[in-house]
């Protein structure tokens, strides 16, 4: 029997979650006071720090590149049989596009090295298909 269409990942999305996990042995998750700025008025300082802000303008154009990289795999499913038309146009919605889009960058939006952010703006640079990327993006965990 086949696994509803909510239970089957494409791959791409299954590896990154492998590398979030790996990401998020930084630490965790910092208070919203330093993730950015909540009100963007010409007297309001940006209260993160350089590190913070490199990480965060790499996950914003990394984080697309993932989702486009999940929906090819998505299509590449399709086209082996293993996921209907139907199921392939529901998980490739726009909004649901969106929100993986958005899911990636909350995720990853942790305490990284100066290293680990390198990391994300080198894969982003050099790795323009999906399996270098991802294979890329392993080089986020610690130590490696």
């Amino acid at each position: 029997m086949k696994p509803p269409p909510a239970c089957r990942v494409p791959t791409v999305m299954r590896s990154f979650a492998v590398v979030v996990i790996l990401a998020a042995c930084g630490g965790s998750k910092p208070p919203p006071t330093t993730s950015g700025p909540t009100n963007t008025g010409p007297d309001v300082k940006d209260a993160r720090t350089a590190i913070e802000r490199r990480r965060d303008i790499a996950l914003a154009k990394i984080a697309p590149r993932l989702t486009d990289c999940a929906v090819a795999d998505a299509r590449a499913e399709m086209e082996a049989g293993r996921l209907t038309k139907k199921e392939f146009d529901s998980i490739t919605a726009p909004p649901i596009l969106k929100k993986n889009t958005n899911e990636y960058i909350e995720k990853l939006t942790v305490p990284m090295s100066s290293r680990q952010v390198r990391v994300l703006e080198v894969c982003f640079k050099e790795e323009a298909e999906c399996g270098p990327l991802e294979d890329c993006l392993t080089h986020l965990q610690p130590g490696k």
